[in-house]
């Protein structure tokens, strides 16, 4: 069996948990400790990735170079990743001023209908040497042959690997089979999966990916990330050492990453309530949870209706603004 890679997005999609505040403290702390646990990779940024910091979706603490250097000062054998969305992230502004900081792995991401919008950096990144990896974001709004024609472009411009994101939670554990399986099957590179934990299914797709022949799986300690969460180091690790899949983790040091994590800075365990679980169900981004309890409660109407008219409307993570438009509407039919 081939050695499943493990990236720990503690320090990328845990900054969405926490309004994007960690801090330069949390970044050392936690970027030793996961390189003690033996993780593959070690994502670090802004919930966004590079060049995300804004109003808009949130101003992070610290900025991107310094969460990076401060990172690549902890680690030895483990790699520093960052993510590249094109639109947040301009190559000479952001990406190459963190490759300057040691970066050794970009994922590059796009809506899952949007791969084309990947080729430039990817292309680049493949030209300077450095690991490319695509990511398909949403990846539940298409199905499998779909998926597999964006994969297959990420491919042609020399992506390493491509990474399924069920950004919404939204994911059955049929359909890990058949999407990652199909993906699997037919591209030459590896394929990755990142849950969310909306349905209360991060593990067990997660190990379901596995099962399917994915090779790069996501984690974060505590599940620590956006809406319900992440797939958390600690039950991944523990679920692949007790069925024997090959990995670099040290299980105990896994374990104790996560207690550090959730002393540290975790201060709220993502768990499932109405709203998480009414964005898995209706598909909406899971770092919109926040957003629309707000909104919900500025206006005065119930943000699972608001999630379900998101969904309806098939809004995707940069589309913000929407929130509150369709809140303000809700509010205004019961007026």
């Amino acid at each position: 069996m081939t050695d499943v890679t493990v990236c720990d997005s503690t320090l990328r999609d845990g900054n969405h948990a926490v309004a994007h505040r960690l801090g330069v403290d949390d970044i050392r702390t936690y970027a030793r400790a996961a390189a003690l646990a033996g993780v593959d990779v070690v994502e670090v940024g802004h919930g966004n990735g590079l060049g995300a910091s804004s109003i808009q979706v949130g101003l992070a603490a610290v900025d991107d170079l310094t969460m990076l250097r401060t990172a690549k000062a902890e680690l030895r054998d483990t790699r520093l990743g960052v993510l590249s969305m094109p639109g947040f992230c301009c190559v000479e502004r952001d990406l190459k001023p963190a490759l300057d900081c040691g970066v050794d792995e970009v994922r590059v991401g796009a809506h899952c209908t949007e791969a084309d919008v990947t080729r430039q950096q990817i292309t680049m990144l493949n030209d300077l040497g450095v690991v490319a990896k695509g990511i398909l974001l949403m990846s539940h709004m298409i199905g499998a042959a779909e998926l597999l024609e964006q994969a297959r472009r990420m491919q042609d411009y020399g992506a390493r690997g491509v990474i399924l994101m069920d950004s919404a939670g939204a994911y059955t554990q049929s359909d890990v089979e058949e999407k990652v399986g199909t993906l699997v099957e037919h591209l030459d590179i590896a394929v990755g999966f990142h849950a969310h934990n909306n349905l209360g299914l991060a593990v067990a797709n997660t190990v379901t990916a596995v099962a399917a022949g994915a090779t790069i799986v996501d984690v974060t300690s505590r599940g620590f990330g956006a809406g319900a969460g992440n797939a958390p180091l600690e039950l991944v690790a523990a679920n692949l050492h007790k069925t024997g899949v090959p990995t670099r983790l040290r299980l105990f040091e896994a374990l104790d990453a996560a207690d550090l994590a959730h002393t540290a800075f975790v201060r709220r365990v993502p768990t499932n309530d109405g709203i998480t679980i009414t964005s898995g169900i209706a598909g909406v981004f899971s770092g919109f949870a926040g957003p629309v309890r707000r909104a919900g409660e500025q206006f005065g109407v119930d943000p699972r209706e608001i999630l379900v008219e998101l969904g309806q409307r098939k809004v995707i993570a940069g589309q913000e603004d929407t929130i509150v438009e369709v809140a303000l509407e809700l509010a205004r039919r019961v007026a």
